[in-house]
């Protein structure tokens, strides 16, 4: 597939190295519209009256014409299923090369080595946040990274609706989607209800 990811946000460079850097490192480029201010988001429409910039996706073809736009909730995150689509739409080719993706249901999901099987990346702050919860209460997880675990990815897809959601936990069968603390405390016993 020929297509190259950017990230483009209205802050100035050292704060994009410093978030890229908490991050633990990420796999593309980002640009500053820091200077002048917003001038990049204004043109494509996203630029805030506040300064900031909606959070969007656009796709653009070879000819740099736009052929996607998906504006969103900084809380919501887009379907890669429809990026897939889109991607398959504006190079034909690309079909051929997501043709063997396997369906969710049927990656087989491994045997976990703790109690908790926990999908992650190394950059996701939320993940970052249930080690150090799980940690506290001295329970085992098993971590499956789903950045280098294509197969694992494609089992998240299937449980958050096409979205590669982090952290997504397995307890016991029971999965949870997202760092969400009282089902996690449910799940694991812990709740005080």
């Amino acid at each position: 597939m020929q297509t190259q990811v950017l990230g483009l946000s209205v802050d100035s460079e050292p704060c994009l190295k410093a978030w890229a850097e908490s991050l633990g490192g990420i796999t593309y480029p980002l640009l500053s519209d820091f200077y002048p201010h917003g001038e990049v988001t204004r043109k494509y429409g996203v630029l805030r009256p506040e300064g900031y910039s909606e959070r969007a996706i656009f796709v653009l073809d070879t000819d740099g014409i736009v052929r996607y736009v998906d504006v969103h909730d900084i809380d919501q995150q887009p379907s890669n299923e429809e990026l897939f689509r889109v991607l398959e739409q504006v190079d034909p080719g690309a079909a051929q090369a997501w043709a063997g993706r396997k369906p969710a249901a049927a990656v087989p999901v491994p045997e976990a080595q703790a109690e908790v099987a926990m999908y992650c990346t190394s950059w996701c702050p939320a993940c970052r946040r249930a080690r150090v919860f799980f940690a506290e209460k001295g329970i085992a997880v098993t971590e499956i990274d789903i950045g280098k675990d294509r197969e694992a990815a494609a089992r998240v897809r299937g449980w958050a609706g096409g979205n590669e959601t982090t952290p997504t936990f397995d307890i016991r069968g029971n999965v949870i989607v997202g760092y969400d603390l009282p089902k996690l405390e449910k799940a694991l016993g812990l709740d005080r209800t």
